[in-house]
């Protein structure tokens, strides 16, 4: 009877060093994971806090704390097991369905650009439509439903490449990995959006006449400087979206692939002005993939149009 005790303790010995082994890799993965997404992450963090602008200061914590709390739901729930089930019944699936949101991304951010440097309507030339009146609940709510859609999408393309990861590692692994880049990628996004959103009162609050001159000088700093950082960081995520979007599409096609990696040798000896000309590269690519995508979009809801 001992000895089967003995036997069965170090059978449980042997599978706990196994396990300790195997999740020493995870913090490289979550690092890993999470540079890889970085762009996505970027453009998170920029769109977001556009969905608080125009309504109650003091509901805009509770605002981003709601979308913070759908997104990581979102990722925990519906959008990490659905990568593991994919991995496992599918696994050939994945870098197709990487490749649509790298496609989709790119779309975005043409459309973001087409907007920055395209032709708009002036108000004479666009038709006056009925304007809906809303009250302040519900506006929240539409601007609420709104961002968890953007960043639902946005999420699903975080998980997906935090899969494909390490879709090769032990499943404890995979888990472990997805909940990590989950919860530290929603509590980094919401966390910063939430210091820019309050930067400016915070601005406002150092302005004030109790404090003395130097302080605020800087108050008044802050607040002229908060919509020129807002307008750089979106500019930011526009570019982040267009060269990883592009990026993704590289790394699934080999015919692509190979002359971006020659690129990158070419350049090893001067990895500061190779990595900036990769990136024009790639977000080069990203507009003119995201054009071709508006094009087919655009010939689709035609199409439609005439349907009905």
């Amino acid at each position: 009877m001992a000895t089967g005790l003995l036997a069965l303790l170090d059978d449980v010995a042997a599978l706990v060093k196994v396990s300790a082994a195997t999740l020493d890799d995870v913090p490289t993965q979550v690092a890993k994971t999470t540079g890889k997404v970085s762009g996505i992450v970027i453009d998170d963090t920029a769109v977001t806090p556009k969905y608080v602008v125009g309504l109650d200061p003091k509901r805009e914590l509770s605002i981003i704390w709601q979308i913070a709390k759908k997104s990581l739901i979102n990722k925990l729930i519906f959008l990490g097991p659905a990568a593991l089930l994919l991995g496992f019944f599918a696994p050939q699936v994945i870098p197709y369905v990487l490749m649509v949101g790298g496609a989709y991304l790119c779309f975005e951010g043409y459309e973001k650009v087409h907007s920055m440097f395209g032709k708009h309507h002036t108000e004479e030339n666009t038709p006056m439509e009925e304007m809906k009146v809303i009250t302040p609940e519900e506006l929240e709510k539409e601007r609420i439903a709104g961002a968890t859609r953007t960043d639902f999408i946005l999420s699903a393309e975080i998980m997906a490449i935090a899969f494909a990861t390490v879709a090769t590692a032990p499943l404890m692994n995979q888990i472990v990995v997805l909940i990590a880049v989950a919860i530290f990628i929603t509590v980094a996004v919401y966390g910063f959006v939430g210091l820019i959103v309050k930067a400016d009162d915070f601005g406002v609050h150092l302005a004030k006449e109790k404090h003395s001159p130097a302080v605020r000088n800087f108050g008044r700093g802050i607040v002229k400087f908060m919509p020129h950082f807002l307008s750089w960081l979106g500019y930011l995520g526009t570019a982040a979206m267009l060269w990883v979007g592009f990026e993704i599409i590289v790394h699934g096609l080999p015919f692509m692939h190979h002359p971006i990696e020659s690129f990158d040798k070419a350049l090893g000896g001067i990895p500061v002005i190779g990595w900036l000309l990769r990136v024009l590269l790639l977000a080069l690519g990203g507009v003119i993939l995201g054009f071709l995508v508006a094009q087919v979009v655009g010939l689709v809801m035609k199409l439609i149009g005439k349907k009905k």
